[in-house]
């Protein structure tokens, strides 16, 4: 038997206004809130090639939640430099002398990461050299057929900015100058998902990103110079645009960031680094002699050359 209409009301009613003021909770529809002891922002690249499995796993070792947010280098370097994040995630080093917002900051060497060039899997051309690449990303080569592919009009697909991640180190590494443009027709994107999203479907793109994130895609990444970007090859520096990953602190690391970072850069840490197809500081320790772009070594914590 239903209960009449007029009562069905007042009970409906009756729940509703105790379960907004919490003395009535149905545990389908709570929310549960994860306590975080740390808070990390940063670029894509650094979260994929080793903070996403270095936050499972120092959850696992010693119960500390690590909660993580993308959102760019800069953003990881200046949420850092704010106090809004404890631990930021780059890919370029901290330009404190471009903006006070980077101001304060430390920065410690995680590991290696390199810039690539991605085309899509169908594109016959799987090698070019750095001149070829040089040409293309500036709009001076604009047909595949003038290296080797069909005869099809270029599209370079480019983040948008000169100060990100990418971008900043592809300047200064490919076109040696990071105030440089890229192609003017350029397609210019928010960030480097959406960069590598686009060179995923379209078989006339060609756009840059960073290997620890671009080997994750249906994308091929092209060989510089008959080198191609594989973990061996960017560790021993035969493949050229290799470049440090690092993490970001407001002052130097204390307390649990101190913690983490000191298990980070431990044998252990460094394993799971390895383990993500990562170059780590061994493996890749050949590299900090031959890097020719460093740049405020002073706000590097753990800088030996």
């Amino acid at each position: 038997m239903k209960p009449p209409k007029k009562l069905k009301t007042i009970l409906e009613t009756t729940v509703a206004m105790l379960v907004s003021i919490g003395i009535l909770a149905f545990p389908a529809f709570a929310e549960v809130e994860q306590k975080v002891d740390l808070r990390w922002r940063g670029c894509g690249i650094t979260k994929k090639a080793f903070m996403a499995e270095a936050a499972q796993a120092y959850k696992k070792k010693t119960g500390k939640v690590i909660s993580l947010k993308g959102g760019g280098a800069t953003l990881g370097i200046r949420t850092a430099a704010a106090g809004d994040a404890d631990i930021g995630g780059a890919c370029r080093p901290a330009k404190p002398e471009l903006s006070d917002m980077e101001k304060g900051v430390r920065m410690t060497h995680v590991g290696w990461d390199a810039v690539v060039a991605m085309v899509h899997p169908d594109n016959p051309v799987d090698n070019l050299t750095r001149e070829q690449l040089f040409k293309i990303m500036k709009g001076e080569i604009r047909n595949w057929s003038e290296v080797g592919g069909t005869n099809d009009p270029i599209a370079v697909v480019v983040r948008r900015g000169r100060i990100n991640g990418v971008g900043y180190m592809a300047r200064r590494m490919l076109f040696n100058d990071s105030k440089a443009s890229f192609y003017r027709r350029a397609i210019n994107l928010k960030s480097s998902a959406p960069v590598e999203q686009k060179v995923e479907k379209r078989k006339d793109a060609i756009g840059l990103s960073g290997v620890s994130s671009a080997r994750r895609r249906k994308v091929k990444l092209v060989a510089l110079d008959g080198v191609a970007p594989t973990k061996a090859n960017v560790a021993s520096g035969s493949y050229p645009f290799f470049r440090p990953l690092y993490l970001v602190t407001k002052g130097e690391p204390r307390g649990e960031v101190k913690s983490f970072l000191d298990w980070l850069l431990s044998p252990e840490g460094q394993q799971l680094v390895s383990e993500q197809h990562t170059v780590n500081l061994k493996e890749g320790e050949s590299l900090v002699s031959k890097f020719k772009h460093w740049e405020n070594t002073e706000l590097i914590m753990n800088y030996q050359n």
